[in-house]
């Protein structure tokens, strides 16, 4: 079976690292989700949160400043094990 971010390494690959790379998630609107999301990021992380029209989820936005493909890979792997969350 294949890793569902082996796509994504692969387009990663062709760019130049470090880099700064935007994380997107979407998370269920409530505050421990939220901050389970936040708290895979550094303090210094740029964080936008958006809500949904129905206020049921928010999207949460990360721009971080990234040494390599497999930091990116692995925060996208942890976030995904966070349940409810949608990794973008």
């Amino acid at each position: 079976m294949s890793n569902p971010f082996d796509k994504l390494r692969k387009q990663l690959e062709l760019q130049e690292w470090p880099n700064v790379f935007l994380f997107k998630f979407i998370a269920p609107n409530d505050s421990e989700t939220v901050a389970k999301v936040t708290a895979l990021f550094d303090d210094g992380t740029d964080l936008n949160y958006h809500p949904s029209k129905t206020g049921k989820y928010v999207s949460v936005s990360a721009k971080e400043l990234m040494i390599d493909v497999d930091s990116i890979i692995e925060r996208y792997e942890k976030g995904s094990q966070i349940k409810g969350v949608i990794v973008l």
